[in-house]
Protein backbone atom coordinates (compact mmCIF):
# COMPACT_ATOMS: atom_id res chain seq x y z
CA UNK A 1 0.00 0.00 0.00
CA UNK A 2 1.24 3.61 -0.97
CA UNK A 3 2.49 5.58 1.96
CA UNK A 4 1.16 9.15 2.52
CA UNK A 5 4.31 10.68 3.42
CA UNK A 6 5.39 14.11 4.58
CA UNK A 7 8.22 15.59 3.99
CA UNK A 8 9.66 18.86 5.79
CA UNK A 9 12.60 21.29 4.64
CA UNK A 10 11.98 19.45 1.26
CA UNK A 11 12.74 21.96 -1.28
CA UNK A 12 16.73 21.42 -1.30
CA UNK A 13 19.67 18.73 -0.22
CA UNK A 14 18.85 15.91 1.62
CA UNK A 15 15.07 16.80 1.84
CA UNK A 16 14.82 17.21 -1.82
CA UNK A 17 16.35 14.02 -2.25
CA UNK A 18 14.15 11.82 0.05
CA UNK A 19 11.06 13.23 -1.41
CA UNK A 20 12.01 12.12 -5.00
CA UNK A 21 13.29 8.79 -3.74
CA UNK A 22 10.13 7.77 -1.64
CA UNK A 23 7.82 9.57 -4.44
CA UNK A 24 9.54 7.07 -7.06
CA UNK A 25 9.08 4.26 -4.81
CA UNK A 26 5.24 4.86 -5.55
CA UNK A 27 4.51 6.41 -2.41
CA UNK A 28 2.16 9.61 -1.93
CA UNK A 29 4.94 12.86 -1.08
CA UNK A 30 4.20 15.72 0.44
CA UNK A 31 7.14 17.68 0.00
CA UNK A 32 6.74 20.94 2.24
CA UNK A 33 9.30 24.17 1.52
CA UNK A 34 9.05 27.92 2.52
CA UNK A 35 11.28 30.14 0.88
CA UNK A 36 12.59 28.24 -1.85
CA UNK A 37 9.56 27.93 -3.92
CA UNK A 38 10.95 27.82 -7.22
CA UNK A 39 12.84 25.21 -6.14
CA UNK A 40 9.75 23.25 -5.08
CA UNK A 41 8.53 23.68 -8.10
CA UNK A 42 11.51 22.73 -10.27
CA UNK A 43 11.05 19.66 -7.89
CA UNK A 44 7.40 19.07 -8.61
CA UNK A 45 8.37 19.70 -12.87
CA UNK A 46 11.27 16.97 -12.55
CA UNK A 47 9.31 14.54 -11.16
CA UNK A 48 6.41 15.01 -13.56
CA UNK A 49 8.58 14.57 -16.45
CA UNK A 50 9.24 10.89 -14.75
CA UNK A 51 5.03 10.62 -14.44
CA UNK A 52 5.34 10.36 -10.66
CA UNK A 53 2.99 12.87 -8.57
CA UNK A 54 4.50 14.94 -5.78
CA UNK A 55 2.63 17.93 -3.57
CA UNK A 56 4.18 20.59 -3.05
CA UNK A 57 3.25 22.30 0.15
CA UNK A 58 4.27 26.13 1.18
CA UNK A 59 4.51 26.69 5.20
CA UNK A 60 6.65 27.46 7.91
CA UNK A 61 6.74 24.72 10.22
CA UNK A 62 7.85 26.42 13.16
CA UNK A 63 4.65 28.78 12.97
CA UNK A 64 2.03 26.33 14.80
CA UNK A 65 -0.27 28.02 12.42
CA UNK A 66 1.55 26.76 9.27
CA UNK A 67 2.02 23.55 10.62
CA UNK A 68 -1.65 22.91 11.86
CA UNK A 69 -2.52 24.25 8.01
CA UNK A 70 -0.11 21.65 6.19
CA UNK A 71 -1.45 18.77 8.31
CA UNK A 72 -5.25 19.74 7.79
CA UNK A 73 -4.33 19.64 4.03
CA UNK A 74 -3.14 16.32 3.72
CA UNK A 75 -5.81 14.92 6.21
CA UNK A 76 -8.48 16.39 3.87
CA UNK A 77 -7.26 15.16 1.28
CA UNK A 78 -5.74 11.61 1.89
CA UNK A 79 -7.64 11.09 4.99
CA UNK A 80 -4.35 9.89 6.87
CA UNK A 81 -0.58 10.18 7.57
CA UNK A 82 1.39 7.41 7.57
CA UNK A 83 4.97 8.97 7.83
CA UNK A 84 6.19 12.40 8.74
CA UNK A 85 10.25 13.03 8.03
CA UNK A 86 11.31 15.89 10.20
CA UNK A 87 14.07 17.31 8.01
CA UNK A 88 13.53 21.28 7.95
CA UNK A 89 16.65 22.90 9.18
CA UNK A 90 19.26 25.50 9.09
CA UNK A 91 22.88 26.15 10.46
CA UNK A 92 25.03 29.09 11.73
CA UNK A 93 28.98 28.68 12.67
CA UNK A 94 30.20 31.15 14.70
CA UNK A 95 31.60 31.31 18.22
CA UNK A 96 29.40 30.53 21.10
CA UNK A 97 30.02 34.25 23.07
CA UNK A 98 28.68 35.93 19.18
CA UNK A 99 25.39 33.95 19.03
CA UNK A 100 22.71 36.29 19.99
CA UNK A 101 19.11 35.62 21.23
CA UNK A 102 18.08 36.12 17.83
CA UNK A 103 20.43 33.33 16.38
CA UNK A 104 19.20 31.23 18.98
CA UNK A 105 15.62 31.58 18.79
CA UNK A 106 15.63 31.32 14.58
CA UNK A 107 17.85 28.00 14.86
CA UNK A 108 16.34 26.50 17.45
CA UNK A 109 13.05 26.89 16.06
CA UNK A 110 13.46 26.32 12.68
CA UNK A 111 15.45 22.81 13.71
CA UNK A 112 13.66 21.43 17.22
CA UNK A 113 10.32 23.40 17.66
CA UNK A 114 9.19 22.61 14.01
CA UNK A 115 10.24 19.32 14.83
CA UNK A 116 8.15 19.66 18.15
CA UNK A 117 4.85 21.40 16.09
CA UNK A 118 4.79 18.55 13.12
CA UNK A 119 5.03 16.07 15.83
CA UNK A 120 2.58 17.19 17.78
CA UNK A 121 0.19 17.56 14.82
CA UNK A 122 0.62 14.17 12.88
CA UNK A 123 0.35 11.97 16.11
CA UNK A 124 -3.89 12.32 16.71
CA UNK A 125 -4.29 10.50 13.35
CA UNK A 126 -1.26 8.14 14.20
CA UNK A 127 -2.71 7.53 17.54
CA UNK A 128 -5.94 7.04 15.95
CA UNK A 129 -4.89 4.35 13.67
CA UNK A 130 -2.40 2.64 15.40
CA UNK A 131 0.02 2.85 13.21
CA UNK A 132 3.06 5.90 11.86
CA UNK A 133 6.34 6.39 11.48
CA UNK A 134 8.25 9.39 12.35
CA UNK A 135 11.88 10.20 11.02
CA UNK A 136 13.86 12.68 12.43
CA UNK A 137 17.01 13.96 10.50
CA UNK A 138 18.88 15.51 13.17
CA UNK A 139 23.20 15.05 13.01
CA UNK A 140 26.69 13.80 13.89
CA UNK A 141 27.00 17.14 15.97
CA UNK A 142 24.01 16.00 18.58
CA UNK A 143 26.11 13.50 19.25
CA UNK A 144 29.77 14.67 19.51
CA UNK A 145 29.25 18.56 19.58
CA UNK A 146 30.54 20.90 17.69
CA UNK A 147 32.90 23.84 18.17
CA UNK A 148 31.40 27.07 16.79
CA UNK A 149 28.30 25.80 15.94
CA UNK A 150 26.66 25.17 19.62
CA UNK A 151 23.31 26.11 18.99
CA UNK A 152 23.18 23.87 16.11
CA UNK A 153 24.54 21.03 17.81
CA UNK A 154 21.81 21.45 21.10
CA UNK A 155 19.12 21.95 18.54
CA UNK A 156 19.75 18.40 17.03
CA UNK A 157 20.42 16.63 20.08
CA UNK A 158 17.39 17.67 21.31
CA UNK A 159 15.61 15.82 18.31
CA UNK A 160 18.09 12.83 19.39
CA UNK A 161 15.90 12.87 22.89
CA UNK A 162 12.59 13.84 21.87
CA UNK A 163 13.21 10.42 19.04
CA UNK A 164 14.44 8.08 22.05
CA UNK A 165 11.78 9.81 24.29
CA UNK A 166 8.96 9.00 21.85
CA UNK A 167 9.81 5.82 20.81
CA UNK A 168 9.20 4.63 24.58
CA UNK A 169 5.78 6.79 24.41
CA UNK A 170 4.41 5.93 21.36
CA UNK A 171 5.51 1.65 21.02
CA UNK A 172 1.70 0.75 22.53
CA UNK A 173 0.41 2.83 19.54
CA UNK A 174 2.77 1.08 17.19
CA UNK A 175 4.38 4.18 16.07
CA UNK A 176 7.98 3.94 15.47
CA UNK A 177 10.47 7.05 15.81
CA UNK A 178 13.89 6.97 14.69
CA UNK A 179 16.96 9.43 14.02
CA UNK A 180 19.36 9.75 11.16
CA UNK A 181 22.22 11.43 12.04
CA UNK A 182 24.16 12.56 9.15
CA UNK A 183 27.39 13.07 8.97
CA UNK A 184 29.79 15.11 6.22
CA UNK A 185 27.04 14.82 3.59
CA UNK A 186 27.71 17.15 0.06
CA UNK A 187 25.06 19.58 0.53
CA UNK A 188 24.61 23.70 -0.17
CA UNK A 189 24.86 23.85 4.21
CA UNK A 190 28.45 22.46 3.74
CA UNK A 191 29.62 24.67 0.71
CA UNK A 192 31.68 27.22 2.56
CA UNK A 193 34.11 24.59 3.66
CA UNK A 194 37.91 25.09 1.04
CA UNK A 195 39.37 22.49 -0.42
CA UNK A 196 41.61 22.20 2.49
CA UNK A 197 39.30 22.20 5.08
CA UNK A 198 37.37 19.43 3.19
CA UNK A 199 41.02 17.32 2.94
CA UNK A 200 41.37 17.71 6.55
CA UNK A 201 37.92 16.33 7.21
CA UNK A 202 38.40 13.59 5.02
CA UNK A 203 41.39 12.45 6.61
CA UNK A 204 39.27 11.99 9.94
CA UNK A 205 36.42 9.48 8.20
CA UNK A 206 37.30 6.01 8.26
CA UNK A 207 36.06 5.79 4.44
CA UNK A 208 37.57 8.58 3.29
CA UNK A 209 35.06 10.60 1.63
CA UNK A 210 32.23 12.72 1.81
CA UNK A 211 29.12 11.35 1.87
CA UNK A 212 26.29 12.02 -0.54
CA UNK A 213 22.41 13.13 0.04
CA UNK A 214 21.81 9.56 -1.65
CA UNK A 215 23.31 7.82 1.11
CA UNK A 216 20.71 9.28 3.42
CA UNK A 217 17.76 9.05 1.29
CA UNK A 218 18.50 5.61 1.06
CA UNK A 219 18.53 4.45 4.80
CA UNK A 220 15.25 6.63 5.20
CA UNK A 221 13.83 4.48 2.67
CA UNK A 222 14.60 1.36 4.56
CA UNK A 223 13.10 3.12 7.77
CA UNK A 224 9.96 4.37 6.10
CA UNK A 225 9.55 0.13 4.96
CA UNK A 226 10.90 -1.03 8.14
CA UNK A 227 8.58 -2.19 10.86
CA UNK A 228 10.61 -3.60 14.19
CA UNK A 229 13.14 -0.53 14.22
CA UNK A 230 12.04 2.38 16.94
CA UNK A 231 14.31 4.67 19.26
CA UNK A 232 17.30 4.49 17.17
CA UNK A 233 20.12 7.45 16.12
CA UNK A 234 21.39 5.84 13.18
CA UNK A 235 24.79 7.85 12.84
CA UNK A 236 25.37 7.68 8.65
CA UNK A 237 28.88 9.59 8.49
CA UNK A 238 31.70 7.31 6.79
CA UNK A 239 33.01 5.92 10.45
CA UNK A 240 33.55 9.53 11.87
CA UNK A 241 32.21 9.15 15.01
CA UNK A 242 32.91 5.10 16.02
CA UNK A 243 31.90 4.82 19.58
Amino acid sequence: MNKIIIVTGASRGIGREIAKTLAREGNIVIANYNKSEQLAIELKEELQKENIKIDIFKADVSNRKEAKILVEFVLNKYKRIDVLINNAGIAQSKLFTDFTDEDWNKIINTNLYSAFCMTQEVLPNMIHNKSGNIINISSVHGIVGASCETVYAISKAGMDAMTKSLAKELGPSNIRVNSIAPGLIDTDMNKNLTENDLKILKEEIPLGKVGKVTDIAKCVKWLVEDEFTTGQIISLNGGWTII
